[in-house]
């Protein structure tokens, strides 16, 4: 074994592969295509996962379609734009911003968390499809971990499907691409 330092001090001077940081595809949670925004919000929330000897919450789920092709991710961000009321989305960014700057009438404003929480339930029942991110990049079980790095850092992802022969084997997270980048710091 390779080692920086003296011997035996058991740093190894290069980084390892994809497929030694990845989160198999079992352990990961995912949607299908059809599912719901709420559908999304539920498994996100009842998702967790157990990476080394860390918990961690995901912040994106995995779309499949009807035959099992990955097609996309659902980032939380996404979800939340997704669940914006028409009313407000109909309006430019910059007006949209000051529904949350003005101090309500205490007699508006009953209506106006009705007429939210409404299209918020209402936005719910959409499809994640309507929402989803396309799949940008996909890496190889035998990429090295500073190609998932150069990626990531260039398409400005936070996980990227592991896949091999069109079969989708798991997920590398930048969360886990850091700390291995960190233990060989």
């Amino acid at each position: 074994m390779n080692t920086v330092g003296g011997k035996g001090d058991g740093v190894k001077n290069e980084l390892g592969r994809v497929r030694d940081i990845m989160i198999p595809i079992d352990e990961y949670p995912w949607i299908r295509l059809q599912d719901t925004i709420m559908d999304a919000i539920n498994v996100m929330e009842e998702a967790s996962l157990q990476v080394g000897r860390r918990q961690s919450l995901p912040r994106v789920l995995l779309v499949f379609d009807h035959r099992d092709d990955l097609v996309g991710v659902v980032r939380r961000r996404d979800i939340m734009r997704g669940l914006e009321p028409d009313f407000v989305t109909q309006q430019p960014l910059d007006q949209r911003v000051t529904y949350f700057e003005v101090q309500p009438d205490p007699n508006l404003s009953v209506f106006s968390l009705q007429a939210m929480l409404k299209g918020l339930r209402e936005q719910s029942k959409r499809p994640v499809s309507d929402i989803l991110k396309p799949i940008s990049t996909t890496l190889k079980p035998s990429d090295r971990i500073m190609k998932a790095v150069y990626e990531m850092v260039s398409l400005n992802e936070s996980l990227i499907a592991v896949v091999d022969q069109e079969e989708v084997l798991g997920v590398v997270r930048s969360v886990d691409l850091l700390n291995e980048l960190a233990r060989h710091l």
